[in-house]
């Protein structure tokens, strides 16, 4: 999903080798914030994806990378899956990238029964596997997996960088966060996928899944533009892990991927290029590219001398930990958390987040956030190879 990097599981895809540099543009320089962690489940199966319905349920629920949704209600894993769709979804050989990456409820749940997932499934094309974005009716309870239709889907060449998130806006759009199709320094085209309009691949879709199968949204920035796709929102990004809205502000940020030595914290603004593959975080990185000219930096970096692989998170809106009320909560995938202090300037001030309790060896797959917007951790302990669900308290 991010990197290769070999574990039974989730494996994330190290492109390239562990490169060790530092830089000062994503220096440490807030003080480290305490937060302690409780745990609502252990029983998961390599989680991937969190989302709530926001019908007022308190419902929790977690993608599992097999194909399955799990439900948490009253801190209680219900032994009965929302939806399976593990015969739908490519099996994993070995280390893999692909599953049930993502999932999103329509702002109308609660009358409508809609939500929406991101999978990954043999494909009769071109490519290694398809990505498919399918909306599913329930009766608030459970999902027939005979109840999906088609929203989207594209062929993908290789089997890493798949992004898989998905997010509806402030605006009722459906947001959906693109890899660049994998391999390592987007290989596919004359200048890769990142840079290519005519591709979904390295971008944020915007679509109306109010129209069948879907619509473009009026204000989409590249509507009306010849050879250009114009589901596109923004481009140039290499495998946005984990996207979110900023509940105070509307801001949309993502986590995206890099190749061999930085990670990146991105705002996505509508028409933005975020470099990939000219760019790497703040650096060069093709130089025999054509330079976009009209890029846009990270609002942080960090080198592999503190991670191999960003885990995207939120902007902490709750009411429980005062400490962290405006703070982009994020992660690397190998464990180290983090916070972003918001700045009226290019890059945002960077701390450590300690999180009390947490296990000796984990690896963060995914965030999430509630209808009262506090926050969760997912991912596996690999002492015990369990998956988790953790909530931020006090």
């Amino acid at each position: 999903m991010l990197r290769s990097f070999v574990t039974l599981g989730l494996c994330l895809s190290l492109s390239c080798g562990y490169v060790a540099c530092q830089s000062t543009d994503g220096a440490l320089t807030e003080k480290p914030l305490p937060v302690h962690i409780q745990l609502i489940s252990d029983q998961l199966l390599y989680p991937t994806a969190f989302a709530v319905p926001g019908d007022g349920s308190g419902r929790l629920f977690v993608t599992e990378q097999v194909g399955r949704i799990r439900v948490i209600e009253k801190n209680k894993l219900n032994p009965t899956p929302f939806l399976d769709i593990s015969s739908m979804v490519i099996k994993r050989d070995g280390y893999d990238e692909r599953g049930l990456l993502g999932l999103a409820f329509h702002p109308q749940f609660s009358k409508n029964g809609k939500f929406y997932v991101y999978y990954s499934a043999k494909t009769s094309g071109r490519g290694n596997h398809k990505s498919v974005i399918e909306e599913f009716t329930s009766n608030q309870k459970t999902a027939d997996p005979k109840s999906g239709k088609v929203v989207l889907e594209f062929d993908e060449p290789e089997s890493n960088h798949n992004g898989g998130d998905l997010k509806f806006g402030p605006d009722g759009m459906l947001y959906i966060a693109v890899g660049d199709g994998g391999g390592a320094g987007d290989k596919h085209g004359e200048h890769g996928n990142g840079q290519n309009m005519n591709t979904l691949l390295g971008k944020i879709l915007r679509i109306d899944v109010n129209q069948s199968p879907y619509g473009i949204p009026q204000d989409n920035p590249f509507k009306n533009k010849p050879d250009v796709r114009p589901e596109i929102f923004a481009y140039g990004l290499r495998n946005p892990w984990r996207i979110s809205f900023d509940q105070g502000t509307g801001k949309l940020f993502a986590g995206d991927v890099g190749q061999n030595q930085y990670e990146e914290v991105d705002i996505i603004t509508k028409g933005g290029n975020y470099g990939w593959r000219v760019r790497e975080g703040y650096h060069a990185y093709n130089e025999k590219d054509p330079d976009p000219k009209n890029y846009i930096d990270p609002i942080t970096e960090y080198s592999h001398s503190e991670g191999i692989s960003i885990t995207g998170g939120f902007v902490y809106r709750g009411n429980k930990i005062a400490a962290l009320k405006g703070k982009y909560i994020f992660a690397d995938w190998s464990g180290p958390t983090w916070y972003l202090s918001e700045s009226q300037g290019k890059t945002w001030p960077r701390g450590s987040l300690q999180l009390r309790n947490r296990p000796a060896n984990w690896q963060v797959y995914s965030f999430g956030e509630d209808e009262e917007k506090e926050l969760y951790i997912l991912g596996v302990n690999t002492e015990n190879n369990k998956g988790f669900l953790y909530k931020l308290t006090p």
